[in-house]
């Protein structure tokens, strides 16, 4: 077994250089920061390119993109939507049908630089913290929770404490007093629990999981055999449980790709590992397991 000391992807800067070793969070960033120069653009500067927020947005005064998670709120809320909102909504399904749910948690949502950078530093200063008790089914239940919630009050109840929409509307219109919600996020996942907020808690997540069924765009440890146990990978990965069937049920004739639904796509596994044991591939190598199998794994 490799050691376990020192920097966690040191070896594989090492021997791949840094670039390599950082591309797909390099990648990520960019994608994020991106996306939200391309919603602050207008705002800011008058260049209105994307007009609208996360939630409901029209691109180049053509394209609409809609949240189908709050799309679902508004109609259990008894609000029938426009049917450019429908059409923006398809778009966004049909996308994240193709590349991953949780795509969107590790490639879009602004909140994951917040958890991101609570992670390195809790990486970087040894910290453990003092555990939950919060099964990471629990975000199905809080998921389940907000549709209730919308359909017997009327309103899409979960947007007046979403983080996402606050952060995001925040930076486009001032944050205000969600600037403390934000930093709750942070210290909770610094402090208490590892990956807390994402891993844990975020119905948006949730929703988003539920879409990765049948995606054929997943990360595969085609190179399994080359697996040094350097546990390099499941220091870095946001949802660590969706490794092991792939990495090491090879024994159990289970294949390489992570079929897990809450595996956010976000290639920090393949960054950081100097064995190159894993890669994006597409396909369906491994058997389909039900939802209610693939949660029972994660929690």
């Amino acid at each position: 077994m490799a050691a376990t000391s020192g920097r966690v992807g040191a070896e594989a800067i090492r021997r791949k250089g840094w670039l390599r070793a950082n591309k797909w969070l390099l990648l990520r960033r960019t994608s994020q920061l991106g996306l939200l120069a391309l919603f602050l653009a207008g705002p800011w500067f008058g260049a209105w390119i994307v007009k609208g927020t996360l939630a409901s947005s029209l691109t180049l005064d053509l394209l609409p993109l809609s949240d189908p998670y709050i799309l679902l709120q508004g109609l259990l809320a008894g609000h029938l939507p426009h049917v450019t909102a429908l059409i923006g909504a398809g778009i966004v399904l049909a996308f994240y049908l193709l590349v991953g749910g949780r795509v969107y948690c590790s490639w879009v949502c602004p909140v994951n630089l917040v958890t991101d950078a609570a992670a390195w530093l809790r990486r970087r200063l040894g910290l453990r913290g003092a555990g939950s008790s919060f099964s990471r089914t629990f975000r199905y239940w809080l998921l389940g929770t907000t549709l209730v919630l919308a359909a017997l009050a009327g309103t899409i109840v979960w947007e007046l404490v979403n983080p996402v929409t606050i952060l995001h509307r925040g930076l486009l219109f001032g944050m205000g007093t969600g600037w403390l919600l934000i930093l709750g996020i942070f210290l909770f996942d610094l402090l208490i629990t590892r990956h807390g907020w994402c891993g844990h808690l975020c119905p948006v997540g949730a929703f988003y999981s539920l879409l990765a069924v049948v995606t054929p765009v997943r990360v595969s440890a085609t190179d399994r055999s080359r697996c040094n146990d350097c546990m390099d990978c499941f220091q870095v990965c946001p949802e660590p449980q969706v490794i092991t069937p792939a990495l090491k049920g090879e024994a159990k004739g289970i294949g390489p790709m992570i079929r897990d639904i809450n595996c956010t796509n976000c290639g920090r596994c393949v960054d950081v590992c100097s064995e190159q044991v894993f890669g994006f591939t597409l396909g369906r190598d491994n058997p389909t397991p039900t939802i209610h199998q693939k949660m029972e794994t994660s929690s």
